[in-house]
């Protein structure tokens, strides 16, 4: 068979188990259509699907499939019942010898034929090519340009599913979203020789199938890089939200070789964020994505390098370097390190919530989510501006968005042009006092019941769709023993360290710490990670921005 390796023009297939037959098919094929487009040969109806399966990974289009009827193991009409399923839009022509023209007039009906031709279809200028350009010219009709994104098929309820759609629009990936239950899903499934059983299937724009891919696997498949350029830098960034990408594009455009080292996607929680309205610059506010995307390309502008799926587990002092240990064993060292680390939302401690989560309980907006949310009643834990800009956003669609807080009121944690914006909206309501005691559902979401914590009553309500934004943590479990940190796990820095006028035990240095720099000379903090910091993106980017100053001046004094 010849190799379906290159999907860059469009496809007319042949098989025929006869080899003389097949290369006479394929030279006089070659002859007319040669010069725009692909003649692909196959003397087997098995290796013919072999081949439709690789065109249909690679995004490539088949105009036209031929097929002889009288073939061993599989005659014509098996094979294009089958290849019916995988390019359902490509013509189907049938060669068939005179005695089997009533076989060929019952396949018109089993697989929607559009064509069947005698043999010898000699002189094919009068046989062959007339009905062939009819049938090329009908398949133009319509648009069968292949688009060149990552597809995804999988479950509406499979958490890994949720999950690898969240990374990919995270990381601005173009991609594709096929439920396994629909026809192309289906298809897909079946080119690449997979039942539906794991899911999600990713298959990538080189045509690469890969069945529940981990995040880093996923990432260097669909172009992210993960492996740093060299082992020595300047400046590592530990981090990819505002701070973490405020650092990288100062310190890159200062000159500061720099490397930001991100364990999922870049943008932090406000990446995901469905509206920032309060951010210096954008008086009509902008997404989470599209301001993440915009500083991400920006750093990159400067030549700052962009690391995804790296997870740093460990923090060490070698000299005057600074090693960054990542969790394969793999390390990076640099003169200087910003943490930018930021903070995951807190876990809902509730009955049954952890095994839905991804089924119909979301932590975050998860944006990818909203559309399916259209029509449903949708709830909403949590009371800060991140919640309060969720809420806005399902508004959009849901059929109604509840939200659920601890406290009296919504004023004592959200900001006041948010909360006016809730009472504005019809379709948002706020239970006061009220929490979550349990989420049921067998393998999704189905019900919530909610205890008013005033009264002790409970409530079970209906719903698939709840979206949890109930504080956050800082990520600094990983720096026990090297960084100092509060009760909470934030970032002592600058004055917290000398509050007592003595500096921190270990300080070598005659001066100091700087204000944004912790027990450990050059490692410096930026963002949400540190404590006390003002937890707003505006002050995230300039810590970042800050945290680079105070980089130089260490380089200068070291």
């Amino acid at each position: 068979m010849e190799q379906a390796t290159s999907p860059a023009r469009t496809v007319i297939l042949t098989v025929d188990d006869d080899p003389g037959v097949s290369r006479a098919v394929a030279r006089d094929l070659r002859r007319h259509y040669g010069e725009s487009y692909r003649i692909v040969r196959a003397e087997s109806g098995g290796s013919a699907l072999d081949a439709l399966r690789e065109l249909k990974l690679r995004g490539g289009p088949v105009a036209v499939i031929l097929a002889d009827y009288r073939m061993p193991e599989m005659n014509g009409i098996e094979f294009l019942e089958q290849a019916l399923d995988i390019y359902p839009d490509a013509r189907r022509v049938l060669l068939t010898a005179y005695a089997d023209t009533d076989a060929a007039i019952d396949a018109i009906n089993v697989v929607d034929l559009d064509h069947y031709l005698l043999k010898p279809w000699e002189p094919p200028e009068e046989k062959l090519y007339p009905i062939l350009d009819d049938l090329l010219q009908a398949w133009r009709a319509a648009d069968h340009r292949p688009v060149a994104v990552t597809k995804v098929v999988g479950h509406r309820w499979s958490a890994r599913s949720s999950a690898v759609r969240e990374f990919l629009a995270r990381n601005q990936v173009p991609y594709r979203w096929y439920s396994s239950d629909d026809p192309e899903g289906r298809r897909l499934l079946c080119a690449a020789d997979e039942e539906g059983l794991r899911l999600p299937l990713v298959i990538t724009p080189d045509g690469t199938a890969l069945v529940e891919p981990e995040d880093r696997e996923l990432a260097a498949r669909v172009g992210l890089a993960t492996t740093p350029a060299t082992d020595f830098y300047d400046l590592v960034v530990i981090g990819g939200g505002p701070a973490g990408l405020g650092a990288a594009v100062y310190g890159a455009s200062e000159g500061l070789r720099t490397v930001l080292v991100e364990r999922s996607a870049t943008g932090g929680q406000a990446g995901q964020s469905s509206r920032i309205e309060n951010y210096l610059g954008f008086p009509d506010g902008v997404s989470g994505a599209q301001l993440t995307d915009r500083a991400r390309r920006q750093a990159a502008k400067f030549g700052a390098e962009i690391l995804t799926t790296r997870e740093v587990t460990g923090l060490e002092v070698n000299g005057s370097s600074r090693v960054v240990r990542f969790s394969d064993g793999s390390a990076v060292a640099a003169h200087a390190v910003i943490l930018a680390t930021g903070v995951s939302y807190r876990q809902l401690d509730a009955p049954h919530v952890p095994e839905l989560t991804g089924c119909g309980v979301f932590y975050g907006s998860a944006l990818t989510e909203a559309a399916a949310c259209q029509g449903h009643d949708v709830y909403i834990v949590g009371g800060a501006n991140s919640a309060g800009q969720a809420a806005i956003y399902l508004a959009r669609s849901a059929k109604s968005v509840t939200v659920l807080v601890r406290k009296p009121s919504l004023s004592t944690s959200m900001s006041h042009y948010l909360v006016q914006q809730v009472d504005d909206a019809p379709t948002i309501s706020v239970r006061t006092h009220t929490v979550v005691d349990a989420a049921h559902g067998s393998h999704q979401l189905e019900q919530l019941t909610l205890r008013d914590t005033a009264t002790g009553d409970t409530e079970l309500v209906d719903t698939q769709w709840m979206f949890v934004f109930i504080g956050a943590a800082p990520l600094t479990d990983w720096l026990e023993g090297t960084v100092l940190r509060d009760s909470r796990g934030f970032i002592l820095t600058g004055p917290d360290l000398t509050a007592d006028g003595r500096p921190p035990d270990g300080w070598e240095l005659n001066r100091p710490p700087y204000h944004l720099e912790t027990n450990v000379p050059g490692v410096f903090v930026a963002g949400d990670a540190r404590a006390e910091s003002a937890k707003r993106v505006a002050s995230a980017v300039g810590e970042g921005a800050m945290a680079v100053m105070l980089v130089h001046r260490y380089l200068e004094q070291s």
